[in-house]
């Protein structure tokens, strides 16, 4: 066989995929297509991918959905399959990513059980990680100044509103949580929570929500062309307020639990309108051919097997056959 088996459908291919975070680990509230049990040249991803059927005005259409911890939560944060969760979700077709993450607060303004949009990300993951499709013979340098698809935030902010508002089940319907934007995320290792001195640092560094998981998730998004957008559920306050017990598991689950209806909700409601701006083409179109002038090395000094492995997730660059057993 020369190339990738190529994934048979039930009906349409996804454009757009879903990364489950904590509290999120299936989308029960749409139709279930069929699960991929998928495998990559970076492993096999934390879950197996689940084809979904999302009913929209211009009929039914295929989302994509892999849970970042496992479908019983049993992955560590610093031990996610993050490569092959990407690859897999861009191996099949998909071109945009809509994540979710539960997220501590750092600012009195983003409470708990409030949502949170992000445009900046700081990274205080200890390089334990693997965050590169380069990692070999091929280099590659992708920019990252703006961490997340700007488009993308953009066109799902008053989509995640109107979900907000039109959900009807709102714990508080006279204090609904508030949606939040343009805020820095940052990003530690874990899986312990943070020390006081820890989190009114990163109030100093000018960080708003710090969560576990999205490094280097947003980097390979990034690596294998893909828009990526993240949203947060604000589950507590963290640790740097003096005069409060730091945050707990049992605090963080009880929020997540309540949350859980509100973000299938918002996820129904938002994964339409991102399809149908994929579909027309004309939408998220800046992380297409991001990576064409970020390859330093020449592929003839590449060896096939690693330009083979790269053309699991950039066909429109790496173009070798399946190299021949020895």
């Amino acid at each position: 066989m020369s190339g990738y088996t190529p994934i048979t459908f039930t009906n349409s291919a996804p454009l757009v995929g879903v990364i489950g975070g904590s509290g999120l680990y299936k989308l029960d509230n749409l139709t279930i297509e069929q699960t991929i049990d998928i495998d990559t040249p970076w492993g096999k991803p934390s879950s197996h991918i689940t084809i979904a059927s999302l009913v929209t005005p211009n009929g039914p259409v295929s989302v994509a959905f892999i849970s970042r911890h496992g479908s019983t939560h049993s992955i560590p944060p610093s031990s996610v399959p993050a490569r092959a969760n990407i690859a897999a979700l861009k191996h099949i077709g998909v071109k945009a990513i809509v994540a979710f993450s539960a997220v501590g607060s750092l600012r009195e303004e983003v409470r708990p059980g409030d949502l949170v949009v992000p445009d900046q990300i700081i990274d205080r993951t200890k390089g334990i990680r693997p965050s590169t499709y380069f990692d070999g013979s091929m280099v590659g340098h992708a920019m990252f100044g703006e961490p997340f698809d700007v488009q993308l935030s953009k066109f799902i902010l008053p989509h995640i509103q109107s979900a907000i508002d039109s959900f009807d089940n709102h714990i508080n319907p006279s204090d609904k949580p508030l949606l939040h934007n343009d805020k820095t995320l940052i990003v530690m290792e874990g899986p312990q929570f943070s020390t006081r001195a820890e989190s009114n640092m990163y109030r100093g560094f000018g960080g708003d929500i710090i969560n576990m998981s999205s490094i280097p998730e947003a980097k390979l998004a990034r690596e294998a062309e893909l828009s990526y957008a993240l949203v947060c559920t604000s589950t507590d306050y963290d640790a740097w307020r003096i005069g409060e017990a730091p945050v707990t598991v049992e605090e963080v689950m009880k929020t997540l639990h309540t949350n859980a209806a509100l973000a299938k909700h918002i996820t129904a409601s938002i994964l339409g309108a991102v399809h149908e701006a994929v579909a027309g083409g004309k939408a998220f179109t800046s992380a297409a051919g991001g990576m064409k002038f970020s390859l330093v090395t020449g592929q003839e000094h590449t060896s096939d097997e690693e330009k083979y492995k790269l053309r699991f997730i950039l066909p429109e660059y790496f173009t070798t056959e399946k190299p021949t057993a020895k």
